[in-house]
């Protein structure tokens, strides 16, 4: 939906600066209540797996909610600070602080997620144990490249395009454009790099052959990892991890 919105909004605005587009804001106002509900709705996952008779980490997990959330808010304390922030800072600077202005700057931004339906789609062959499938090579390569084109190029881009239209050499760009909105993209731009590079890592392990991406054996391989890993937590909600564990190779996004 948000990649629908965004290819709206960009493909209809000529001029980059001052076009305006009514979907930008009607679909920012829509957004930021998922942004809220997401980080209740991967807290309540969390905390629901914990509770999971039988689990094979549950003697490793906390029993109580505030321990949960603690626990939860450590593991997934860079998708967390992702969602805060988008509420209370992107929020307000894309409705009110631009003035209307670059509406097609913000629908190239709505554009990146393009790769969360691979990102998805890897999470549920994970925890259906699909790692050994083709289905899960192949969209691992193809998160791989959506990743990378539109969540690490996306920067790049939006200077290149901003620099044609200002006639202004590619390089001078960031030396042109106010300071805050270098520091913008950069805070933006950090977590995506750090994200695409457990990206990358799980897919040198996916197609390298170093990954123990296979059907597990019963109780043999679940006893230990235990032994090995004796503060076991579940997998991130987000399905990224930066610890090679069997089911943890490929990336929310």
């Amino acid at each position: 939906m948000a990649s629908s919105a965004g290819y709206i909004i960009a493909s209809s605005c000529k001029d980059i600066i001052e076009d305006q587009h009514w979907l930008t804001c009607s679909y920012i106002m829509f957004a930021v209540p998922y942004f809220v509900y997401d980080i209740y709705a991967m807290f309540m996952c969390y905390w629901y797996k914990l509770q999971v008779k039988g689990h094979e980490e549950a003697t490793a997990a906390p029993q109580h909610m505030s321990s949960a959330l603690t626990s939860y808010l450590r593991r997934e304390f860079l998708m967390v600070l992702h969602h805060v922030v988008m509420v209370t800072v992107c929020f307000p600077v894309s409705v009110f602080w631009r003035q209307g202005k670059g509406d097609y700057f913000q629908g190239i931004m709505f554009m990146a997620e393009l790769s969360t339906p691979s990102v998805c789609l890897g999470k549920i062959l994970i925890q259906y144990k699909q790692q050994h499938t083709l289905l899960h090579k192949v969209n691992g390569a193809l998160m791989l490249i959506t990743f990378f084109i539109c969540r690490v190029l996306l920067f790049p881009y939006l200077y290149y395009v901003y620099g044609r239209y200002a006639s202004i050499p590619f390089h001078m760009v960031p030396l042109s454009v106010p300071w805050h909105c270098n520091l913008g993209a950069a805070l933006l731009m950090a977590p995506q790099l750090y994200w695409f590079s457990l990206i990358c890592r799980g897919a040198l392990r996916l197609f390298m052959g170093t990954s123990r991406s296979q059907r597990p054996h019963a109780s043999t391989a679940a006893a230990k990892e235990q032994q090995t890993d004796g503060n076991a937590l579940p997998q991130p909600s987000n399905g990224y991890s930066a610890r090679p564990t069997d089911h943890c190779h490929s990336n929310k996004m």
